[in-house]
């Protein structure tokens, strides 16, 4: 199910706003910032990804100008990875959509009674997986 409902969050994304899923939630994170920025292992560790995939990511956003890479200027081994005006056009533009499509395949899906058990698994799940990590 996670497999599937990535890969059509994924397509929903690319055909509609021109960004991958791996877009969207370095977006949603940087816009969860007061200062729309954090270093590249704040990132990484937001999204529980490597820091090398963070990077290349990166890289990759920076091409299309939806992030700027800055070095810190307290500490040459750190950037920050800041939110571009044409990133944050480009979040607010995709997530309507985005919303509606989760609410369509999964969330109008299930009935209150399904919710409210998803919600106990999940956090069940949570816990232990913080735990172990």
């Amino acid at each position: 199910m996670q497999s599937k409902l990535n890969a059509l969050l994924n397509h929903q994304l690319q055909v509609d706003s021109q960004m991958s899923l791996s877009d969207f939630v370095v977006l949603v994170v940087l816009t969860d910032t007061a200062e729309e920025k954090l270093r590249v292992s704040e990132l990484a560790a937001a999204l529980e990804w490597e820091k090398s995939r963070v990077s290349h990511q990166v890289t990759r956003m920076e091409r299309r100008g939806l992030v700027q890479r800055v070095e810190c200027p307290t500490d040459g081994r750190s950037a920050f990875v800041n939110l571009t005006p044409c990133g944050r056009a480009a979040i607010e533009a995709a997530a309507p959509q985005h919303v509606e499509t989760v609410r369509r395949v999964f969330i109008d899906q299930l009935t209150a009674d399904e919710l409210q058990a998803l919600e106990s698994i999940t956090t069940k799940v949570l816990e232990r997986l913080d735990a172990e990590c």
